[in-house]
């Protein structure tokens, strides 16, 4: 039987770190998005992921990979976007099994609206905190631990297994940099 690897106390205190200030930051931004949009954290997401999306549409399979969220969370989320009027769901033309969904006008315009107050909290909560080498470091920290999660398996250990071309789309969170900086 092999031995049990306890976390010592540096291994706890990064662990726990990340755990608390994940869901501290991620509740703070949230509650700012709701304040300022009427938006959650979630619809912000979806949203953000659609506007960046060639037509504004992704298929559920495309969507769901890109949220690292199951297809069946997906769908209930559309579902509840859907019946604010801020996504809509479209066949697929080759493939009637398949569907995407598509940002709506009234969608753009609430992800339009809740832009500045998002990327002003997620400043507020995390970045302006942090100086340059603590920022270049910690994305460093997340690359490496997405590189890990998104490569697949190979020692038997359950990774997920998402496309590599992805870690570079989500290094940036959708619709935290100015518009113009994307266009070119």
């Amino acid at each position: 039987m092999t031995e049990r690897r306890w976390l010592d106390d540096l291994e706890s205190r990064a662990w726990l770190g990340f755990v608390f200030t994940r869901d501290l930051i991620a509740a703070a931004v949230g509650r700012d998005s709701l304040r300022a949009s009427n938006l959650t954290y979630v619809e912000y997401t979806v949203l953000a992921r659609l506007a960046d999306a060639p037509d504004h549409r992704r298929s559920f399979a495309e969507l769901a990979a890109v949220l690292e969220w199951s297809q069946s969370r997906l769908s209930h989320q559309i579902t509840r976007m859907e019946k604010r009027g801020l996504v809509a769901r479209e066949s697929i033309p080759d493939d009637a099994r398949r569907t995407a969904a598509v940002l709506t006008g009234k969608g753009s315009d609430v992800l339009t609206t809740a832009e500045p107050a998002y990327v002003d909290s997620v400043r507020r909560h995390m970045i302006d905190v942090l100086d340059r080498d603590q920022l270049t470091a910690l994305a460093d920290i997340y690359d490496t631990l997405l590189t890990h999660h998104r490569r697949p398996a190979q020692t038997g250990t359950p990774t997920l297994d998402r496309h590599s071309d992805q870690l570079s789309e989500r290094r940036d969170e959708p619709r935290l940099r100015d518009r113009d900086d994307r266009a070119g």
